[in-house]
């Protein structure tokens, strides 16, 4: 590789945009696979069978589910890392400026729901779907605000990130309370040893990495025989890793691993995740697959659902003089930013995944469909209200 691609390529991982514009690349890419003669190979690819074997202990799994539920579980422990960080010392630990963001957050995932369940009532396979456009993906949308170049304020980026990442305890609960199987309480057992585990090495303020890992794959196997996701090990990992060190030398366990996992989830896991996920078959779509209930519920959810709830809950809240509106907001600038919460797209596609992954029936709608249409508006729209809001305060 020649000095100019090395230099191109350094340059671009250092946008902030870069992991939002892989994300495209993939998406766009496991389109033309699953729509070209490549799809055998694309389909091979992801129905790989990769076992594992531990004498009487064994997973086996397609590729497809090693990606969703194992690297899937890296993203949510990085995800635990942050809101644990938030919360203890960061935008999330001033309960005054939470307060928009966090009602923001209740809407938006409260009438995004409620449009779905309102197209697909009468379907109980499509009602499991119903949280699959409550969810924001925070990478697309800060990738929007990039787009917007040095104009945008910081306090748009701040917003929006507090109100996604309450977003993300919302799909968190909602995963752990409406999308698990067979509960097995001898591996939910070995879960709450694991936890006591991370907990005794918490309270001592053990520093040891690899113990903490250890424990959370340990915790990561025993989640994933117990019916309860495993990705949710990952978070639970996440809130017992310290913050601060006994040693005063200004290290901190969380933030280190913060920073050494952010590369690889913003630029490999998620661009996977979403190339594994996003491979659509255009050929095999008619009209009556385009208006089924659940790709139009998922797709009105995310564009219409996301900026009722978003902005219509902010505007109450600061009508109601419960908070106030950021300074250097406008109500144009906040309607943008609600419009660009409807990119659901990474936490959309898992929720599908786990919606309709493994319901065994002969369903005849494809979720990812609603979940790129509705988060595609919601991207171009957003755009350009905020442009025009950012240029008529100028």
């Amino acid at each position: 590789m020649n000095k100019k691609a090395t230099k191109f390529i350094v340059k671009f991982l250092k946008l902030e945009s870069a992991g939002g514009i892989l994300l495209m690349i993939a998406t766009v890419l496991a389109i033309v696979f699953a729509n070209s003669p490549l799809q055998k190979y694309y389909s091979l690819f992801l129905e790989t069978p990769v076992e594992l074997r531990i004498g009487a202990l064994e997973i086996a799994k397609p590729l497809l589910l090693w990606i969703n539920d194992g690297l899937m579980a890296v993203f949510f422990f990085l995800v635990g890392l942050e809101l644990k960080r938030e919360l203890v010392e960061g935008e999330l630990s001033d309960r005054k400026s939470i307060i928009l963001p966090g009602l923001g957050a209740i809407g938006g995932m409260v009438v995004p729901a409620a449009i779905y369940i309102a197209f697909n009532l009468n379907d109980s396979t499509a009602l499991a779907g119903w949280a699959i456009p409550a969810a924001t993906d925070i990478a697309f949308a800060l990738g929007v605000l990039t787009l917007l170049g040095s104009k945008v304020p910081a306090v748009i980026k701040v917003f929006l990130t507090s109100l996604a990442i309450f977003d993300d305890i919302g799909a968190i609960i909602i995963i752990a309370l409406f999308y698990t199987a067979n509960i097995s309480f001898v591996s939910l057992a070995v879960v709450a040893a694991c936890i006591i585990v991370l907990f005794i090495l918490s309270k001592t303020r053990n520093e040891s990495k690899s113990l903490y890992l250890l424990t959370g794959a340990v915790m990561w196997t025993a989640m994933l025989k117990s019916g309860v996701h495993a990705t949710l090990a990952g978070v639970i990992l996440a809130m017992f890793i310290p913050l601060k060190s006994t040693k005063n030398d200004g290290y901190s366990m969380l933030k280190s691993m913060e920073h050494d996992l952010h590369n690889a989830v913003a630029y490999v896991i998620l661009p996977v995740f979403a190339f594994a996920n996003a491979g659509i078959n255009l050929a095999g779509i008619g009209i009556d697959q385009l208006l089924h209930g659940v790709p139009v519920g998922i797709a009105l959810g995310l564009f219409f659902g996301k900026q009722i709830g978003i902005f219509g809950i902010a505007w109450l809240a600061i009508k109601l003089k419960i908070s106030s509106l950021p300074e250097g907001m406008s109500w144009l600038t906040l309607y943008g930013t609600a419009i660009i919460c409807g990119i659901g797209f990474t936490m959309s596609l898992f929720i599908g995944s786990l919606a309709f992954g493994d319901s065994g029936t002969n369903i005849m709608f494809d979720e990812r469909l609603g979940i790129i249409i509705g988060s595609l508006l919601s991207g171009i729209a957003g755009y350009f209200v905020l442009r025009y809001g950012l240029n008529s305060n100028s």
